[in-house]
């Protein structure tokens, strides 16, 4: 998908559907907004690269679209063709549409570095799949944004298992013209009487579960929810039991960021969950929208460049690792994408190659207090998240399950 005007291009789906039992981890630790993570689960034992020799000549990119375009799709939108070049490292790509498939192409080994998303890279590192990153050997590392390293999403026990990429919010959204006075919170998303029926559009994913426990954390205290992706029985319930009654004012459950603009600005949804994208695409249009981080945060997503513990070409997969984490190729990627990049540098390319001043700041890009109000997608396994050990917590799987029933 190419860029119109000057702005960026999204993932046509985010959707993540996890068919199958989730791996059952040994330990696990808790996790915040901010993504410290603290404990930690026992990883495989899987060597990591204590330095570099040559270079092998090719590398297998398992990528999110938008993520590593190479020219096929727009001949102007080539950042792949530069790090061939530079490297030596003939590249092929292959895009996967949700994280079950990038995770069950990331098994075969044919596939040396994959863009993973918080809602998969705990299962790639607990299946053996990922090998654990050497740091010291990607020369951009340093420049990536504190708040994005070890996350709980990304590393165990202060190891981490990836290059950040790039990191956004999900945006309560609202039609200033229609929904007035302006929402403060996610609640107002789950108000059964909401005079707005009809015209409340939610994402379509199990994950969207994390959102209503989001909401309980702040209105039903009682039920001690600290972590949105750590659900005992009780609270899952209690989230499930939510989604089932705002079932009744949902107009639509959206994966594809073109249908939600689209509704918008017919004025078919006008409150919703989003992201800053489609409220940028919405905006350009000249059509009115809003879209706030709430005071009780939001849920949202950061990805990871992980590398294949299988990998025949280690070597290329860090060059891959270094240019994509760099400020020319995250630049790139992350502007042309429409997200937050993980290099504080790549807003200097951005502003200055792309000539886009203002776009770190419309996605905070540097902003860590922002950034501390989010909660990164991270799968969902029975060993709880939040640090708990004298229940166990429901698994992605059983989300995926309810997510069927609640949608109807």
């Amino acid at each position: 998908m190419q860029r119109t005007a000057a702005l960026p291009a999204v993932r046509t789906a985010l959707a993540v559907a996890v068919a199958g039992a989730v791996i059952a981890l040994s330990a696990c630790g808790s996790s915040d907004s901010s993504g410290g993570s603290a404990g930690g689960f026992k990883a495989p034992d899987i060597p990591m690269a204590k330095k570099l020799g040559d270079k092998e000549g090719a590398v297998n990119i398992l990528a999110w679209p938008g993520y590593a375009e190479d020219g096929s799709n727009d001949p102007a939108t080539d950042w792949v063709t530069p790090f061939e070049k530079d490297t030596g490292c003939q590249a092929t790509v292959k895009y996967f549409g949700s994280s079950d498939e990038a995770l069950n192409l990331m098994k075969s080994g044919d596939y040396d570095v994959v863009s993973a998303s918080g809602d998969a890279t705990l299962r790639l590192i607990a299946g053996g799949y990922v090998q654990p990153v050497n740091t010291d050997l990607l020369t951009n590392y340093a420049d990536i944004q504190p708040f994005l390293k070890n996350t709980a999403y990304n590393s165990v026990g202060g190891q981490m298992y990836g290059m950040p990429q790039g990191w956004g919010a999900n945006l309560l959204t609202y039609n200033p013209d229609v929904v007035k006075p302006a929402p403060t919170s996610w609640a107002d998303m789950f108000d059964a009487s909401s005079p707005y029926q009809g015209k409340v559009s939610a994402y379509d994913s199990p994950i969207y579960i994390a959102d209503a426990a989001l909401v309980l954390m702040k209105t039903t205290p009682d039920l001690k929810i600290t972590n949105p992706y750590a659900l005992d029985k009780k609270q899952f319930d209690a989230a499930v039991a939510l989604l089932k009654k705002q079932r009744g004012i949902v107009g639509e459950y959206w994966s594809d960021y073109a249908a939600q603009q689209q509704a918008f600005e017919k004025g078919d949804d006008v409150l919703g969950t989003s992201w800053q994208v489609i409220v940028n695409l919405v905006e350009a249009d000249k059509k009115p929208i809003q879209g706030v981080v709430p005071d009780e945060g939001s849920t949202g997503w950061s990805d990871t460049w992980m590398i294949n513990s299988k990998t025949k070409h280690v070597n290329c997969a860090y060059a891959w690792l270094d240019y994509i984490g760099g400020p020319q190729g995250n630049a790139a990627a992350a502007y042309y994408f429409g997200e937050a990049p993980a290099n504080a540098k790549a807003c200097d390319t951005i502003a200055t190659v792309d000539k886009d001043p203002t776009f770190c700041d419309t996605f905070h890009a540097a902003d860590a207090a922002y950034a501390k109000k989010i909660w990164y997608w991270t799968t969902p396994i029975s060993q709880c998240l939040d640090g708990r050990t004298n229940v166990k917590c429901v698994p992605y799987s059983e989300w995926a399950k309810a997510w069927t029933e609640i949608k109807g």
